[in-house]
């Protein structure tokens, strides 16, 4: 018969036990510390940095997209510093100036196109708009208009980012998600260089039944994102969102 551990056996196991825990303890606020050192240091790069080329990050959209990934790194969100050193450079009263730019392109647009607009589009138009402003030296780009839409999204259902494939992204600014086949018909449309669709086409592009087709682009007829045109052969349905790409490809 296996002899059962004594009380002092178990008393000698359990301050083992806590002894262990200590060390554990310890280690984990010794790790902690050091990372909070090295997050020290690399904000303080980060600052010699930015100061170092701060005309750059205003004046260069790239260099400026760059800094922003560097910043996201180590948790610095240069756009919500309104005082100190991160608001002397500039870039969070740009982002905020954009931003307004953005929303009113979009309501602007939004009879015309549905409330949906390419972010080539809105890019044109935005620099347009921009001409008079006081940051008109400050070139953008489109991850600039994403980034700026993107924050505000601390409003609920404001403006939403579509990506319908890599690096070609639509500009959302009516309430409402879409889903996955209307993000499909976007992206066929934007492939097809023509600015319109039919049920064969999707049918035959997208190898759907003619049923989620019609159910699809009548949504989108419902909604405002694309206009049916019943005068040929077979209903076009096109999108206003994308004839200016169509005009200049063609």
């Amino acid at each position: 018969m296996r002899k059962r551990p004594g009380i002092g056996a178990i008393q000698k196991q359990r301050l083992e036990q806590e002894k262990y825990r200590d060390k554990s303890n310890v280690l984990q606020e010794n790790q902690l510390e050091q990372m909070e050192k090295q997050l020290e240091v690399f904000h303080s790069k980060l600052e010699e940095f930015a100061h170092k080329h701060r005309h750059e990050i205003k004046k260069d959209a790239q260099f400026r997209r760059q800094f922003q990934e560097m910043c996201a790194s180590i948790g610095v969100d240069p756009l919500a510093s309104t005082k100190g050193f991160w608001a002397s450079l500039g870039i969070g009263d740009f982002y905020n100036e954009l931003t307004v730019q953005v929303v009113e392109v979009c309501l602007a647009t939004s009879s015309k196109n549905g409330g949906i607009i390419h972010v080539d589009e809105l890019r044109k138009r935005l620099v347009k708009t921009r001409r008079k402003s006081k940051q008109a030296s400050m070139e953008i780009n489109n991850d600039d208009i994403r980034w700026a839409a993107s924050k505000l999204r601390i409003f609920g259902n404001g403006l939403t980012v579509i990506e319908v494939t890599r690096n070609n992204y639509f500009i959302q600014s009516v309430p409402g998600e879409l889903s996955l086949d209307h993000t499909a018909l976007l992206q066929l449309a934007s492939s097809e260089n023509t600015a319109f669709i039919s049920v064969s086409i999707v049918t035959s592009r997208l190898n759907w039944e003619r049923l989620r087709a019609e159910k699809a682009l009548n949504h989108m007829i419902k909604e405002g994102l694309a206009w049916m045109d019943s005068k040929n052969k077979e209903t076009l349905y096109w999108f206003p969102s994308m004839f200016a790409d169509c005009i200049e490809s063609s």
